[in-house]
């Protein structure tokens, strides 16, 4: 992906609480569209590896939560974290985070992620088929801008973290405020 292309339109299967269902589990399935998450909006959306991972869950995902309010402030309506995780897993790490500000995108079958030319083999780590780490500012489901963590490559022995993470993305966003290109 690159700054000017339009999203890929896929459905996500995702659960959502709904006391009508009753039971010690409310939830029902909820399917989700591209245009449901990014239309008419000026959104971050990241992807990482897996839930439950320790760079996910120590640094890119609260780092995100944290900052909400101050990329609120640069123009930003939302946050979505995705990862090649289903629906299930994904609620269940948002719950263990608690979020209140990052809404999780579940992209269970990759599909999304294959679509954006992200999707790659993990089987090193016994994860299979996941997202390489990146992050974008999405403007009205097309890309503004597009933050990718180098060395993209199937079964990729490290796992870099850096382009993808909320201070870099804070400072394009300062460097556009102020009208000067970020690096």
């Amino acid at each position: 992906m690159q700054a000017g292309l339009k999203l890929p339109d896929v459905t996500f299967r995702t659960r959502v609480r709904d006391e009508s269902v009753g039971g010690p589990n409310p939830f029902r399935w909820q399917d989700m569209t591209t245009a449901d998450y990014f239309a008419g909006k000026r959104v971050i959306l990241f992807s990482l590896p897996g839930a439950f991972t320790p760079t996910c869950s120590t640094y890119q995902l609260p780092g995100f939560e944290k900052m909400a309010a101050e990329f609120a402030e640069k123009g930003i309506d939302e946050i979505y974290c995705m990862s090649v995780n289903d629906s299930f897993v994904m609620n269940k790490w948002a719950q263990d985070q608690g979020l209140a500000n990052v809404k999780v995108i579940p992209d269970g079958s990759g599909e999304f992620t294959r679509k954006v030319g992200m999707l790659v083999a993990k089987d090193n780590l016994g994860f299979g088929m996941r997202s390489w780490r990146y992050a974008a500012i999405i403007n009205n489901g097309i890309v503004e801008a597009w933050f990718e963590e180098p060395g993209r490559a199937d079964n990729f022995g490290a796992d870099p973290y850096g382009e993808s993470s909320p201070e870099n993305l804070m400072r394009y966003l300062d460097a556009q405020a102020t009208g000067v290109a970020a690096e």
